[in-house]
């Protein structure tokens, strides 16, 4: 039995603090500090290959900048141990952590930032937390559908992602239809 097909999340970042050049410069990065249980529950929800809108809050335009890849299933955020973090946490402990990250890698960069009007503007977007005020979740849940509008409305497609970044299940889909299965 085939693992479940990759899932769809929206990481917001400022773009001052990290933004989607810096993880195209880095090439992976874990990402760490998040400090609401809900985002931590949705990063824990994350598996190698799920594919995320890189969003960039607290811009002008915020949007979207381009999209990453988990390349690793959430494990303890380091943050969380150092007390010279700001997002540190004296309750939390090497045996008892309460926050986790995970890894990404980038996969595609927008030619330009795709702005949240547009996103606002678009059917597959209305029942999203991302379009209603007050929402702070740096973590969010995207449907199928709402990542492949936001793909059309930037104009572009998904690429090919290097063998090297297949999750598990993609290589294993990526041979199946190879050898004709």
């Amino acid at each position: 039995m085939l693992p479940a097909p990759p899932r769809f999340w929206l990481l917001k970042s400022e773009p001052h603090v990290f933004g989607y050049p810096d993880l195209v410069r880095l090439g992976r990065e874990p990402w760490n500090g998040v400090r609401n249980y809900q985002a931590r529950n949705y990063l824990r929800a994350m598996r190698e290959g799920d594919l995320c809108l890189f969003y960039h809050s607290n811009a002008k335009p915020a949007g979207v900048a381009g999209v990453a890849q988990v390349v690793r299933e959430a494990y303890p955020d380091n943050l969380q141990f150092d007390p010279a973090s700001p997002s540190y946490d004296p309750k939390s402990t090497p045996e008892n952590p309460r926050w986790s990250m995970v890894d990404v890698a980038p996969v595609l960069a927008f030619p330009a930032v795709l702005p949240l009007d547009t996103l606002r503007a678009l059917p597959e977007w209305q029942d999203s937390p991302l379009i209603r005020k007050g929402n702070r979740l740096s973590v969010l849940p995207v449907t199928p559908e709402q990542f492949t509008a936001a793909l059309a409305a930037a104009g572009v497609g998904l690429p090919d992602i290097p063998a090297g970044r297949l999750s598990r299940h993609q290589r294993t889909t990526s041979a199946a239809r190879q050898s004709g299965r």
